[in-house]
């Protein structure tokens, strides 16, 4: 799935991973994200961080008629504020793909799949 733009130069074409690599580059600059997560793991009760190369597993991009929904799986550092974290990742994502993309999202759900103690 992919999302057309029209221009005056021309038809653009963005696709989902697209959108997903760039939501995922956003969220893990928020501070208190330790890193993506894939949304299979939930089974395996694993949560294993996920590479730069890889975000897309943990960026799930919905389109129903025109709204555009995000579903990120992160994962949290021990001792921060869950809800504050989920937050500000939601505000720089919608942001960042409205700065870069020029979208609109209507929605970005976080979903936690674990929290890790920082390594000193």
């Amino acid at each position: 799935m992919s999302i057309e733009l029209n221009t005056n130069d021309g038809q653009v074409t963005i696709t989902n991973e697209v959108i997903s690599t760039i939501a995922g580059g956003a969220a893990v600059e928020c501070y208190g994200i330790v890193g993506m997560a894939s949304k299979s793991q939930i089974r395996d009760g694993i949560a294993e961080i996920l590479r730069k190369e890889n975000f897309s597993k943990g960026v799930i991009v919905r389109q129903e008629e025109n709204h555009l929904h995000i579903d990120m799986y992160i994962i949290v550092s021990y001792g921060t504020k869950i809800s504050e974290v989920a937050h500000n990742v939601q505000s720089q994502v919608k942001y960042t793909l409205n700065k870069s993309l020029g979208l609109a999202i209507d929605s970005v759900n976080i979903y936690i799949q674990g929290v890790r103690v920082a390594k000193d």
